[in-house]
């Protein structure tokens, strides 16, 4: 692995935890109501949406509530991007020409519940599918709405955890709108301009139609693509105009902007943790949770890295050159884009799995057979490593809440947290929020398997590659990801519906858990620290929680990642 490559990671990680502490600090004044830069501009169009929508915003709403709020709020979101994509081809700017895959209904139904639960996951070529008007008003606007629900969430949980005696949890509507006006616009413009400046287009022309050197005919796309590219980074929603996603010049063009988009992505989850330790006063915790995620982040960059650096050894030989050199990227460049070379395609690779935003610049399913198993492993521990915006916060206090209780049992004392006991009523919940993953993708995975419809979508490898191929997606739909291994085809009804309930279960059945975990928190009052309280500020916390990620992810998983990267390791090397 060369030096420079380790410097682009390093100064990669050094600029998030730079960032870590302002934008972790505006957004708990945001969300508290505090005054920021920005209340001259945005403060009366904030008041003159609650009187025109009719919403108090003095008025909090206990966790159930604020779940049915959410669960609607998506239902809603879905139904509407459900119409505007069946009849896409009544609104302006649908060109038959170009546009040639069809919107049936089940892939404008698996569409319209992927970019209303910020999954994005996309069973069709962005460019040969949708029009200006669908991309705008349709995904971009719930790119959007969908990410604010989700930072909703999580701020509702972070109040969860650091209010005492309480039966709310803050106003939804209100949490929607915040998030929206003050975090996602703002950043979104500043990041397209940015995009624009590199070349990324932003238009309505018509698409262009060219004859190339040889004599070919070659169809050049262009859009509102800028638009679309901030917010499905910042939201981390993922996707992409086009149907190579991040890896497409007018996406991705520059070193810059693929640096600054993977920031976009990682940020705000990131910062949610310092967010947490201003609002529970307690600064300390959430740096320990910055850490931990800062350590998993780095462990599996290094090894993608590592593996896609170091080549395919089936090319050893025949005396293939893959090293790294002033004349060529060097290592595995299958499916890789020559300007990016395995570091950066790595960076991303690691960045977009952990950050729950499918904006890949390179085809993972070329990947070698552990290097594309970690951004899957990534994916299945649950988002913690920074994660989606609100999701990956929860799912790591999930984890940390087990090994808070493992470590009571240990000592034989009630388990606390932020002085708070875990008593049967809390496990359960917590118990059930850490089953639904792999129940749920563990049953859709052996469904497809079985079944003919399932294995119809192997277009392109069987064996232990194809079996990863219809794992990742239904990990990647589950974590409301998005990316995919290029070789499973997944625009049937088979895949449109089962990818579709995938995604539901993974965005409101964690949902409405994580609420539930919140307001049961948020109704306790706080114990005294004691000499028997287990510091959760602590390296030895740290440890435990890692210790207690690694220990459940592998129960859950490592039978199918034997059966799949594991094993098409062994039969690459021997």
């Amino acid at each position: 692995m060369s030096w420079q490559i380790l410097f682009q990671h390093a100064a990669f990680l050094f600029i998030v935890w730079l960032l870590v502490k302002p934008v972790g600090t505006f957004l708990a004044r945001v969300f508290e109501g505090q005054p920021t830069f920005l209340d001259p501009l945005l403060r009366p169009i904030e008041r003159a949406i609650y009187r025109v929508a009719g919403i108090d915003a003095a008025r909090e709403m206990s966790w159930k509530v604020y779940a049915e709020s959410f669960v609607l709020f998506g239902v809603l979101g879905t139904l509407l991007l459900f119409v505007i994509l069946r009849v896409q081809t009544w609104l302006p700017f649908f060109d038959p020409t170009f546009l040639t895959t069809p919107l049936t209904p089940d892939l404008a139904f698996n569409t319209a519940v992927s970019f209303a639960t910020t999954t994005t996951w996309q069973a069709y070529g962005g460019e040969t599918t949708m029009s200006y008007t669908s991309q705008m008003l349709g995904l971009t606007a719930q790119n959007f709405l969908a990410g604010a629900a989700g930072l909703a969430v999580g701020i509702a949980f972070i109040r969860g955890l650091v209010r005492e005696a309480s039966a709310t949890l803050g106003n939804f509507w209100v949490d929607v709108t915040r998030a929206t006006l003050y975090v996602l616009l703002p950043a979104s413009a500043l990041v397209a301009i940015a995009l624009v400046w590199q070349g990324v287009p932003m238009n309505f022309n018509p698409f262009i139609v060219l004859e190339t050197l040889q004599g070919n005919e070659q169809i050049i796309a262009q859009g509102p693509v800028a638009a679309l590219e901030a917010i499905k980074n910042l939201g981390t929603n993922g996707g992409g105009f086009f149907n190579v996603n991040g890896a497409h010049p007018y996406e991705n063009p520059t070193l810059f902007t693929n640096w600054l988009e993977m920031l976009s992505i990682v940020v705000i989850p990131a910062a949610l943790t310092y967010t947490f330790g201003v609002l529970s006063k307690r600064p300390l915790q959430g740096w320990v949770l910055f850490w931990i995620m800062m350590f998993l982040f780095v462990v599996g960059l290094l090894l993608t890295t590592w593996m896609e650096q170091n080549g395919n050894p089936q090319f050893v030989p025949f005396g293939v050159d893959q090293s790294m050199s002033e004349e060529q990227a060097g290592g595995n460049m299958e499916g890789k884009e020559v300007r990016f070379g395995a570091g950066g395609s790595a960076l991303t690779a690691t960045a977009t799995s952990n950050g729950a935003t499918g904006s890949y610049n390179s085809m993972h399913d070329s990947y070698m057979p552990l290097g594309g198993m970690i951004p899957l492993v990534n994916m299945l521990l649950g988002e913690i490593i920074f994660g989606g915006l609100g999701t990956g916060f929860y799912s790591i206090i999930v984890i940390a809440l087990i090994g808070v209780f493992i470590a009571g049992l240990m000592v034989g004392r009630t388990p606390e947290y932020l002085g708070k006991p875990l008593d049967p009523t809390a496990v359960k919940f917590i118990t059930l929020y850490t089953l639904i993953a792999p129940l749920t993708i563990s049953f859709l995975t052996a469904l497809a398997v079985i079944t003919p419809m399932g294995l119809a979508g192997l277009t392109t490898n069987q064996g232990a590659h194809g079996f990863t191929e219809i794992f990742y997606g239904y990990t990647s739909s589950f974590a409301n990801n998005g990316q995919n291994f290029a070789g499973l085809n997944a625009n049937s009804l088979f895949y449109n519906i089962t990818t579709a309930l995938a995604m539901w279960a993974g965005r409101f059945g964690l949902g409405v858990l994580a609420l539930a975990i919140a307001g049961y928190f948020a109704a306790q009052k706080c114990r005294p620290t004691t000499l028997g309280t287990l510091p959760t500020d602590s390296l030895l916390f740290a440890v435990l929680t890692i210790a207690v990620i690694l220990i459940v992810g592998g129960l859950a998983y490592f039978p199918a990642l034997a059966m799949g990267p594991l094993v098409e390791h062994l039969m690459l090397r021997f």
